[in-house]
């Protein structure tokens, strides 16, 4: 038969069920707060990932805006190469491709480009080298009105009447005008080689037709 349960024993068995049950109770609050702290721990993991995902999409917007933006201004400042260069520049295919491993801005690069672009459009004035063309212009440019005019004088003495009168008048005028008809082929002598009439230029020409228009009258009479 078996033995009747003491009451030490019985008290016994209750502390023990009840440190069980405290320290079951203590584990349980502490995988809880273990728990929490893991939710915790992977809420704040998976918004940091989502901020950098947004970083990183928005760095690439950013990166591929910015691409289209060089690849237009670079190819925009390419053609203008080509237009400088003429009919050498034709023969030139698209930009170049992209350097690697090349660290500098390409917005600055690209301003310095363009920068160096428009220093190189602005054309010079004409060399002093080419002062006797400059005034052979404004010669043939006399020749050419005095020609004109004396047809008008001619052209009146034929017909008679009014014309004989108000011919005379715009022959001079036409004459007159020679010194600034040299200016015409100046400014293509000037344009081929790529700078302005300036005003050196401009008064090699028109000296040198109002000396022509001058002896031409003189010796016209």
């Amino acid at each position: 038969m078996n033995q009747p349960v003491t009451s030490e024993t019985y008290a016994a068995q209750v502390r023990r069920l009840a440190e069980l049950t405290a320290r079951v109770h203590a584990q349980r609050e502490e995988a809880r707060t273990w728990y929490e702290r893991q939710c915790a721990a992977a809420d704040r993991a998976v918004a940091d990932a989502e901020a950098q995902v947004r970083r990183a999409e928005a760095e690439l917007a950013a990166a591929s805006e910015l691409q289209e933006r060089v690849d237009a201004e670079a190819a925009h400042l390419w053609q203008q190469l080509r237009d400088r260069l003429g009919a050498g520049g034709r023969r030139l295919a698209g930009p170049p491709a992209p350097t690697a491993g090349v660290d500098a801005d390409p917005v600055l690069l690209l301003a310095r480009v363009k920068e160096l672009l428009d220093r190189t459009r602005q054309p010079g004035e004409l060399p002093g080298s080419v002062n006797p063309l400059l005034a052979l212009c404004g010669v043939a440019g006399a020749v050419v009105a005095y020609a004109l005019g004396a047809g008008a004088r001619a052209a009146g003495v034929g017909y008679g009447g009014d014309l004989a009168v108000g011919m005379p008048v715009l022959a001079l005028v036409v004459t007159l005008f020679g010194p600034l008809m040299g200016l015409v082929p100046a400014k293509v002598l000037a344009d081929r080689r790529h700078a302005v009439l300036g005003p050196r230029p401009i008064t090699v020409v028109l000296v040198a037709g109002l000396v022509t228009t001058a002896l031409l009258l003189v010796a016209g009479r």
